[in-house]
């Protein structure tokens, strides 16, 4: 037991400082095993692969970049503008604050025996933000986004040889075969399971996107790619996207009622879909345990801070499709399953 705990540590200490050259396989990984059924598709047409991870490759990229030139500018005026934001956001919620700092006086009141007062001229104090802080690390982000590329073209291109070599050291028949089988089995159901979120992500980013649009909100594209990545983080990732869509609604609107509609209306969304359209559609042998899902967002958040959160939930499926397919790790299944 001793000798488990310290190679656990050893392990945890291990994973958190090569966290720069993990996460981006991981990653990779992923977006791997999602694209790799189409390559092979390709393949049974008589598409090379490479020809095939090539062109997956070009409209992942046109994807990016598109993206990334549709989002960039209202990106950068909300992050401009967060200063002069807040300050206009505080005056509209002084008719709660109000009653708040009143009692709050009044407390101070009857523990010193005196009033207190609010000082004169006081105001909220500004907060200090930068667009530079952001442009300071785009080389390095712009690195570590070619990195990942590079490595799901090499996953894609050479995937299958991979796999070809590992069943080749088994040492019999047997043992190939059930590698073989363990393998195709494992790959086929992670791909499955890591397409099927893409898009139901995806959508739910898109219909998210289209109800701001019709509530008026400003940029329901940026808000929608952000409920899109937000809901790789069940429960959390809700709540975050929920919480600034109320504040987008406070900020835009004076109207209390139309102020709460964005965030009332993304929760019904995400309600329905968490509830019943991704268990429909995934089925029960990939549900997890919420407090397995809570535990291990703690843990890979803890570890690997915000990509960590949104590896984690795609890492806990995949390793329990794969325990319940490797002997001697069914427990691991059993503990996390819904």
């Amino acid at each position: 037991m001793t000798l488990n705990a310290m190679l656990i540590l050893a392990l945890v200490y291990t994973i958190t400082l090569v966290k720069a050259l993990i996460i981006p396989l991981v990653l990779a990984a992923f977006i791997g095993l999602a694209l790799n059924p189409i390559v092979a598709r390709g393949t049974r047409h008589h598409i090379p692969r490479w020809l095939g991870a090539s062109a997956l490759m070009i409209f992942l990229i046109a994807g990016i970049v598109t993206g990334i030139s549709l989002l960039a500018e209202p990106a950068t005026t909300w992050l401009h503008s967060a200063p002069s934001t807040i300050r206009s956001f505080i005056p509209k919620l002084e008719h709660i604050t109000r009653p708040l700092e009143a009692a709050g006086r009044a407390t101070q009141t009857l523990v010193n025996g005196h009033p207190v007062r609010p000082e004169a001229g006081q105001s909220p104090s500004d907060v200090a933000f930068s667009v530079w802080d952001v442009l300071a690390n785009a080389p390095k982000v712009l690195a570590a986004v070619l990195t990942v590329l590079l490595l799901v073209y090499f996953f894609l291109v050479y995937g299958d040889l991979i796999l070809r070599r590992l069943v080749e050291i088994a040492p019999s028949f047997g043992y190939k075969r059930h590698a073989v089988t363990i393998v195709r089995g494992i790959q086929t159901e992670v791909s499955r399971y890591i397409l099927t979120t893409v898009v139901i992500n995806a959508s739910l980013g898109a219909l998210t996107a289209g109800m701001l649009f019709l509530l008026h909100v400003p940029d329901p594209l940026l808000w929608g790619t952000v409920a899109a990545f937000a809901n790789f983080i069940p429960y959390v990732g809700a709540i975050v996207t929920t919480t600034t869509l109320l504040l987008v609604g406070l900020v835009h609107f004076n109207d209390v009622t139309n102020a709460l509609l964005p965030a009332l209306c993304f929760a019904g969304i995400t309600a329905f879909e968490g509830n019943l359209i991704t268990p429909m559609i995934l089925g029960r042998r990939m549900r997890v345990s919420p407090i397995a899902i809570l535990i291990w967002l703690l843990i890979w958040g803890w570890l690997w801070g915000v990509p960590g959160a949104l590896l984690a939930v795609p890492m806990l499926t995949s390793f329990k499709l794969i325990a319940e397919r490797v002997r001697g790790w069914e427990w691991f299944a059993r503990m996390v399953q819904r």
